[in-house]
């Protein structure tokens, strides 16, 4: 079928040459001397729907069926304000056609056109609603912003409204998943989190792997993630669109974008393995979400508090760091470039992950064969004391640090960065956490190193670790089997403020008189892990940078300038170059 038309149409009392070419439907206003003027032209890609009549669907859906009008509904973008990225808006245009079979072709033409260019869209989701998360409206984001725009999408989808921590991980590991494109979460980072560890162990299993192997080679997930941001912290969806923002996100849904994202495996010897790809943080980033546990009461003021309590506190911490550099001469976490939407590392690094075959599955294994005892290359081994240590597989951008922990980190690259804070003067160490609000190089000081890896291992000095535990309660000869599992589950609302609660208790019982009386206590010998905003109940750890082991339904953060400079140059060429529909 020809999917090429052109007509006039009218907007109102102005007359309009509409032309779909295929690729891009553009409208031109024409005067009464036939003069062209202003052009929209949109990619059908980001057509999100198109209705007989005339059609509204936000804030409230309405109908008015007529004969010979119908409406476009496409992606409109708009400045974001503070944010980096740009906010996406449905745009909508109606149309009237001089009659009713003129009108039944440009909507088939253009439902035609839709289905041909945009084969990755998804027609049936699997939604889960933390109704807990943020300020907890996920149920009102989802029902009044999102389902509509996914009903003019015509994307079915089936909804789980959750009512405990890792309800959605355990659904996605046990319950029948066939026939969905994609699994969407209405939360923050941690619904987020069960969605990255559900699907990577779904997958794993349904290979006939087991994760928690060190030796095997985890398999890419077949099925897209969703972020549609409604909880306290959205530091993933803010990474990887650029905004927090429910209709932005559920449009990059409907249209199919999609992400490869590198994922972070971290290990102890005798716990399951977690995963994270924002946040790994030893020292000051473990004790502040420690700390936080105790005030959930307070909601997202929690944070601001407790990392004040804990810099007042003053802490360092001995260990060990042994990394696998990654090659310099790909990128370097200095080079100044930021990972945005079409990144170039990001799509060499596919082509250096996957060179020579199209079966995902062997390809990841040639990629992770790297980590063999024979062939893993040469580790870099330092000793010290540390402010704070971490390792991020994205910039970890956010609402309060724009550029984020590392602001040339990639999110396909198959690297990490790897920063260590060592100990310093606390005036120091506070002119580091203040760089991340602003555009200053917070690795450009001299206590500050970063290094671009593929994996790491942490280990404290040895006897600290088991001491430091016995002391709370966390991994004592006492624990009972039941115990011990409650400590491993680490869920976001049970075990987590567990393990904080018996750190507190232990903490209170050894108090010392301090300076400030926000921080008397005595500084414990080993910090715990922020693992995503899940704390690990364990301190020696191995970690391996998995190359786009996931996608999430995005493009990565869009550059607004070169995206106006791109429309500048299309309004130029359709000025200058004869339209050959003419």
């Amino acid at each position: 079928m020809d999917l090429g038309l052109e007509s006039s149409l009218w907007v109102g009392n102005k007359r309009y040459r509409a032309v779909l070419t295929g690729w891009h439907f553009r409208w031109t206003e024409v005067d009464k001397k036939n003069r062209d003027k202003k052009t929209v032209s949109v990619p059908v890609a980001e057509v999100v729907g198109v209705e007989e009549g005339r059609v509204e669907i936000l804030p409230q859906k309405s109908v008015e069926d007529t004969d010979k009008d119908f409406t476009v509904f496409y992606v409109k973008r708009s400045s974001s304000g503070g944010s980096y990225g740009l906010l996406w808006r449905l745009g909508r245009i109606q149309f009237s056609c001089a009659s009713r079979v003129l009108r039944d072709q440009w909507t088939k033409h253009l439902r035609t056109a839709l289905k041909t260019h945009s084969p990755l869209r998804p027609h049936r989701l699997l939604v889960f609603i933390n109704p807990f998360g943020g300020k907890k409206k996920g149920r009102q984001i989802y029902h009044s912003l999102v389902a509509p725009l996914f009903e003019l999408a015509g994307i079915s989808s089936h909804v789980i409204v959750t009512e405990r921590a890792n309800q959605a991980r355990d659904h996605l590991l046990k319950k029948d998943l066939t026939g969905f494109d994609g699994v969407v979460c209405v939360g923050g980072d941690g619904m987020f989190s069960e969605l990255l560890h559900g699907l990577i162990g779904r997958t794993q299993q349904e290979a006939g792997l087991c994760e928690n192997d060190p030796t095997a080679a985890l398999q890419p997930c077949p099925l897209h993630i969703g972020i549609i941001p409604a909880g306290s912290t959205d530091c993933v969806c803010y990474a990887t669109v650029g905004v927090i923002d429910p209709v932005t996100s559920a449009l990059h849904i409907i249209i199919g974008d999609s992400q490869p994202l590198d994922v972070c495996s971290v290990r102890q010897s005798s716990a399951r393995v977690r995963y994270s790809v924002s946040l790994l943080g030893y020292g000051f980033y473990g004790d502040v979400l420690a700390e936080s546990e105790k005030h959930r009461w307070m909601g997202p003021l929690r944070y601001d508090y407790s990392g004040t309590v804990v810099y007042l506190s003053n802490r360092s911490y001995s260990g060990v760091v042994q990394y696998l550099p990654a090659d310099p001469l790909l990128s370097s976490p200095r080079d100044k470039t930021r990972c945005l939407a079409g990144c170039s590392v990001c799509s060499r690094s596919t082509e250096r992950l996957f060179p020579h075959s199209s079966d995902s599955g062997s390809l990841y294994s040639s990629h992770f064969s790297q980590f063999s005892p024979g062939s893993e290359g040469q580790w870099v081994s330092v000793e010290g004391r540390f402010r704070c240590i971490s390792l991020t597989c994205m910039s970890s951008s956010c609402a309060r640090s724009p550029l984020g922990l590392s602001p040339s980190a990639h999110l396909a690259d198959g690297t990490g960065d790897l920063v260590l804070v060592w100990d310093t003067h606390p005036l120091g160490f506070l002119k580091f956490l203040h760089r991340h609000t602003s555009t200053q190089d917070q690795f450009d000081l001299p206590f500050v190193e970063v290094h671009r890896v593929k994996a790491v291992r942490f280990s404290a000095p040895s006897g600290r670790e088991e001491q430091e535990y016995e002391e709370i309660g966390g991994l004592s000869g006492e624990t009972d089997e039941g115990q011990r599992e409650y400590v491993d589950t680490v869920s976001r609302n049970g075990s987590r403020q567990h393990l904080a609660e018996r750190a507190v208790t232990h903490e209170q019982k050894t108090a010392t008189p301090f300076l400030c009386g926000l921080c008397c206590r005595k500084s414990p010998a080993v910090s715990v892990w922020n693992c995503d905003g899940e704390i690990l109940p364990f301190t020696d750890i191995v970690c391996k940078i998995h190359g786009q082991l996931v996608r999430l339904y995005a493009r990565g953060i869009e550059d607004g300038a070169a995206i106006r400079n791109s429309e500048e140059r299309d309004e130029c060429q359709r000025i200058c170059i004869p339209n050959s529909f003419k």
